[in-house]
């Protein structure tokens, strides 16, 4: 076990990298300007974590301990698992992030943990770098808790009173697969604690939009940024439909910000067995591309999977150009006339580029160079569109457009 201090933040620090969900967009604007304490959720700084609105995040990302009682077979912290151990005290860690936050390395904390003695235990170990970095300390930088669902609810509900942030990982897409995988845990006991979470987020909402509301009863101030939650994708051998649909339950059902899709590598020591279906990489990245859809371009889940095998989506090519090439009834589009929806779905457009054909449109009709000006990828975008002086013709059509998308195949090396 590690002793020193820097020992102990180089095994928790690399330890928390296979937590993803660390983004801190969305909670409310404070800095220590005019007040007595310290740190900011404003502005830029050195970091490894990027809010969907671009700007650079820098947290410190750390474990409390990587000590753990449950024996996760996807986790490389489990009890079983081979790995050096460390531990944090609270004291420890408090004074780490002030001394980090001093030298402007950091504007935040994300701090998860391995489960200690039990996990009410190691809550409440969380909950009180927290408390103290705002009460005894003044700390009015961003901090992020990941949270152990099957701590008692008024523990969740005191981070909640300190985090900017809470998440409480569901772990695999279904029922089945935490039980196989990750039989300690249990997928009521998570889904009831982000419906705990929800239901606080809302109740401190409902009291700041209420105008008959006195400040004495108004709800104090819990999450502001809301809750997330990290999904492990190539575990087990769910389907991308299958996580596709959980995560629009997440979504809708408990309000989430971000699921996060978390690519699993077998672990040598424990997890030979485990099944690789796909790339883990490269399917992480398409399940993002198809949650951007469902949430922000207007897709149904249906729409997005109709273009999929065996309910898994296409690793060569995107699923919006996957969902074009296979409903090509839809296009060519006039871009000068199309509604935002329809110019949403055309592959190659991103919200940015509709934005501005929109707002250009209404000064001239756009020919091709206009277009090329307005997008970065013109290539992708030709078949499916109409411009004052290009159509694409029997392009849009063609048997082969696929491989227009599609890398070339490459020569494998004898030697």
């Amino acid at each position: 076990m590690a002793t020193t201090l820097i020992d102990k933040l180089a095994i928790l620090s690399d330890a928390a990298k296979y937590d993803a969900s660390c983004a801190s967009s969305g909670t409310t604007n404070r800095n220590s300007l005019g007040t007595s304490g310290l740190g900011s959720t404003e502005g830029m700084g050195i970091c490894h974590a990027y809010a969907p609105d671009g700007r650079c995040i820098s947290l410190l990302k750390v474990l409390l301990t990587n000590f753990c009682i449950f024996d996760c077979r996807f986790c490389i912290n489990r009890s079983s698992s081979n790995v050096k151990r460390a531990r944090f005290t609270p004291q420890e860690l408090i004074e780490l992030t002030l001394d980090f936050y001093k030298r402007n390395y950091i504007e935040g904390l994300f701090l998860s943990s391995g489960i200690i003695r039990s996990p009410d235990y190691t809550m409440e170990q969380m909950v009180e770098v927290a408390r103290s970095l705002r009460e005894d300390h003044g700390f009015r930088g961003y901090i992020h808790l990941k949270t152990i669902a099957e701590a008692d609810p008024l523990l969740i509900e005191q981070a909640g009173l300190y985090a900017d942030r809470l998440s409480v990982n569901i772990e695999l897409p279904t029922e089945t697969g935490l039980a196989n995988f990750a039989p300690e845990k249990s997928g009521r006991t998570i889904r009831k604690t982000m419906a705990d979470v929800k239901y606080r987020i809302d109740a401190r909402k409902d009291a700041d939009k209420s105008k008959t509301a006195k400040p004495s009863n108004n709800a104090p101030r819990f999450a502001p940024a809301g809750q997330s939650t990290q999904m492990i994708v190539g575990a087990d051998k769910s389907t991308d439909a299958d996580i596709i649909k959980t995560s629009e339950t997440l979504y809708s059902g408990y309000k989430m910000r971000r699921v996060y899709y978390s690519a699993f590598s077998p672990i040598p020591d424990a997890s030979a067995d485990l099944p690789l279906i796909a790339p883990p990489l490269m399917r992480e990245h398409r399940l993002y591309q198809a949650d951007w859809l469902f949430r922000f371009y207007g897709f149904e889940t249906s729409e997005i999977m109709s273009s999929a095998t065996d309910g898994m989506l296409d690793l060569e090519i995107d699923p919006k150009l996957a969902w074009a090439l296979k409903h090509r009834e839809w296009f060519p589009v006039d871009i000068n006339t199309a509604r935002k929806e329809v110019l949403m779905r055309v592959p190659g457009l991103g919200a940015i580029g509709v934005k501005r054909i929109l707002s250009a449109r209404r000064q001239t009709r756009l020919r091709l160079d206009d277009l090329a000006k307005l997008t970065q990828s013109l290539k992708k975008v030709l078949p499916f569109v109409e411009t004052v002086d290009w159509t694409p013709g029997h392009l849009t059509d063609e048997e082969n457009l696929r491989a227009r998308f599609t890398p070339p195949p490459v020569q494998l090396e004898l030697l």
